[in-house]
């Protein structure tokens, strides 16, 4: 598992893009083409983090998967970062903080908290978005 520069374990980080890769239609399917090994891989992570095993313990898994990303060609492998920007939204949208009064600020997080997964809340989406490793709503984490 990898280590930042202080010894910090960062294995949180790769969980949480793990988790927004399974609830995102285009990242799923990346995984999806990964095959039978990579679905193995992934299931072996989810079925580990579901039955409470440490993040620690799941280091192998997670660099094997990483591995069969950067390998099909996905350069970002686990990580959070990406090489391509989404499209521009055209013409000009409106300040969130426009209106009356200030809403309270929040985000929305791991359920657990075990992950560094964070959404910005989306008004107009259907459904909440939902932790892909756990199957629950993610929570929302006051601001202010």
């Amino acid at each position: 598992m990898a280590d930042t520069a202080d010894g910090a374990d960062t294995g949180d980080a790769r969980i949480g893009e793990l988790c927004r890769r399974l609830t995102d239609p285009a990242s799923s399917a990346e995984l999806d083409a990964l095959g039978e090994q990579g679905a193995r891989l992934v299931e072996a992570i989810v079925s580990a983090l579901r039955d409470g095993r440490s993040l620690p313990q799941l280091g192998d898994h997670l660099d094997a998967l990483e591995e069969l990303l950067l390998a099909a060609g996905h350069s970002a492998g686990l990580g959070s970062y990406r090489t391509t920007s989404p499209p521009p939204v055209p013409g000009f949208q409106s300040l969130p903080v426009a209106g009356p009064g200030h809403p309270a600020l929040y985000v929305l997080a791991c359920p657990t908290g075990r992950c560094g997964r964070v959404e910005a809340p989306d008004a107009d989406a259907p459904d909440q978005p939902v932790c892909g490793i756990l199957d629950r709503p993610l929570n929302a984490v006051h601001l202010r």
